[in-house]
C-alpha cells in the first residue's frame, strides 16, 4: 500500500478517522473495508504511529500496535497454517488485507471471547467481508464495519474533510445559500477532476494523464490477476474485461442485467456473478432506487455508478468526462459523508413510470433531501421540473431540492429549489 507523503503534511487527513478513533474505544474489532489502494494500510499506520506518540491515556486502543499483512507470504502462510498462533497475545494488532485468509477471522473470533477488550484488533480488507461467501466465522456484535472510499476533493487537499452535506440537514431552509457561500470549497473544473479520480497516488502524486495511465494499467492488472482470483476464479478474462468496459460506459443508468448481457455476448446469470464480483471489491457501486416501502427499494432497479471515476474513464477508454462522470463524482462524495457518519444515512434515486427522475435522493434524520446534478454552466427553470415533481409526492417529508450544476451561479431557481455551483458543495 502506498503511504500518501506531502512536503508540509506526512499524511493526508480522512473524513472517517474520527468515526474510526470512536469505534476503536468501544468494539473489540474494527474492520475497515475499501478498495485496493484507497490509502487504508496508511490510515492504519497513522493510528499506529499516532498512538505511539503519546499524548493519551494508553489503552489496547491507543498504545502502539503489531501490525501484519497478509501481503507477507510469511504472515500468510501463518494464517493458513496457524491462525491462532498469529493473532494470540495481549497486544493490540493490526490485521491488513484480511480478506486474503477469511478463516482468519474464526481466530479473532475466538480471541475475542476469551479476553474482550476495545480496539484490541484493527483489520483491513480490499473485499466487503459482508458478502464473501467463503467467511465460515461471523463476527457479529464483535466488530464494526467502516469503509475507506477512494479520496474527496477536500481530502485530496488537505483538508480532511467530505462536501457540506450534514449542513443541508442542520440549518433551516432559509439559511441554505448563506451557508453554502460561507463554507463553499475552491473552485475548480469537474472535467479536469474526473479523469483524476481519488486514489491516493494518483489524484495526488500523478498531474500528468500519461502517468496515471500507467498507474491504472497496473492497478488492473493486479486486480485481475489476484485480488479477483482470489474472491472467485475467473476462467475468461477477456469476457470480465468487456463487462468491466460495458458497465463504465453505463455509468448512471439503470442496472439491466439481461440488456448488458445481450449486448456483449454473455448469459445473464453470468453478468449477474461479474457484478456482484465487482461490487464485492469496492469497484462498482449500485444506487437503489428510493420507496416509501423499503422492501420495493430491493426490487427496483437499482442505478449504476463506480467507486473512482477516474478509474471508470481508463476502463472506458473515454478521453472526455461526460456529465455522468459530474454525477459520479457527487456521488462519491456522498459515499464518505454516508459511511463517515455515526447515525444512519442512506443515498438512493428516484424514478417513476413515467420516467421522472432524481439523480439522488439522500434519507437522514427522518427527512430527504433531492439532488440533482446537471453539467451545464447555466441551469435552466427546465433542469428541476423533477425536483419539484418529488416534492409534491413527498410533501414535508422532502427538504427543497439541491441543483448542483458545472457553472459558478449561486442562487435560489425557485422558491423551492436552490441552484449551486459543484464546487461549492463538495
Amino acid at each position: 500500500m502506498i503511504i500518501i507523503h506531502t512536503m508540509n503534511n506526512p499524511v493526508l487527513p480522512r473524513v472517517v478517522s474520527r468515526r474510526l478513533d470512536g469505534t476503536m474505544r468501544v468494539m473489540p474489532a474494527v474492520v475497515v473495508c475499501g478498495a485496493r489502494q484507497t490509502g487504508k494500510t496508511t490510515l492504519a499506520r497513522a493510528i499506529a504511529g499516532r498512538s505511539a506518540g503519546g499524548g493519551r491515556t494508553s489503552s489496547p486502543a491507543t498504545s502502539s500496535r503489531q501490525y501484519l499483512s497478509l501481503d507477507d507470504l510469511d504472515v500468510l502462510d501463518l494464517a493458513r497454517r496457524n491462525p491462532d498462533a498469529l493473532v494470540r497475545g495481549t497486544h493490540p494488532v493490526t490485521l491488513d488485507e484480511v480478506q486474503r485468509e477469511p478463516s482468519l477471522l474464526g481466530a479473532v473470533k475466538r480471541e475475542i471471547d476469551r479476553e474482550r477488550t476495545p480496539g484490541r484488533f484493527l483489520m483491513t480488507g480490499s473485499a466487503n467481508l459482508l458478502l464473501m461467501r467463503r467467511v465460515s466465522e461471523s463476527l457479529a456484535g464483535r466488530a464494526s464495519y467502516l469503509t475507506l472510499w477512494p479520496m474527496t476533493r477536500r481530502e485530496q487537499l488537505g483538508l480532511g474533510r467530505c462536501g457540506i452535506w450534514e449542513e443541508f440537514f442542520e440549518v433551516p431552509d432559509r439559511d441554505w445559500l448563506d451557508v453554502v457561500a460561507a463554507r463553499a470549497g475552491q473552485r475548480e473544473d469537474w472535467r479536469a477532476l474526473a479523469p483524476r479520480g481519488g486514489f491516493p497516488f494518483p489524484a495526488v502524486h500523478l498531474g500528468d494523464s500519461a502517468q496515471r495511465a500507467i498507474w491504472f494499467d497496473g492497478y488492473v492488472r493486479t486486480y485481475l490477476e489476484r485480488d479477483l482470483q482470489a474472491l472467485s476464479s475467473i476462467s475468461a478474462l477477456p469476457d470480465f474485461r468487456r463487462l468491466v468496459r460495458a458497465a463504465c460506459l453505463r455509468l448512471g443508468s439503470l442496472v439491466n442485467q439481461s440488456d448488458l448481457g445481450r449486448d456483449i455476448g454473455l448469459p445473464q446469470p453470468t453478468v449477474h456473478r461479474y457484478l456482484n464480483l465487482l461490487e464485492t471489491s469496492y469497484l462498482l457501486v449500485r444506487v437503489p432506487a428510493y420507496s416509501v416501502n423499503r422492501t420495493k427499494r430491493l426490487i427496483k432497479s437499482p442505478k449504476l455508478y463506480w467507486s473512482d471515476t477516474g478509474l471508470a474513464m481508463h476502463l472506458s477508454q473515454e478521453e472526455e468526462p461526460r456529465g455522468a462522470h459530474l454525477e459520479n463524482l457527487v456521488l462519491q462524495d456522498l459515499l464518505v459523508w454516508r459511511d463517515s457518519r455515526s447515525s444512519r444515512a442512506d443515498v438512493l434515486h428516484w424514478r417513476t413510470t413515467t420516467n421522472e427522475e432524481v439523480g439522488f435522493v439522500v434519507e437522514a434524520e427522518g427527512a430527504l433531501l433531492p439532488i440533482e446534478v446537471k453539467a451545464t454552466r447555466r441551469p435552466r427553470l427546465r433542469d428541476v421540473a423533477h425536483l419539484h415533481s418529488f416534492r409534491r409526492e413527498y410533501g414535508s417529508a422532502a427538504r427543497p431540492g439541491l441543483l448542483l450544476h458545472g457553472g459558478d451561479t449561486l442562487e435560489w431557481i425557485t422558491p423551492e429549489v436552490l441552484s449551486a455551483p459543484w464546487w461549492m458543495v463538495i
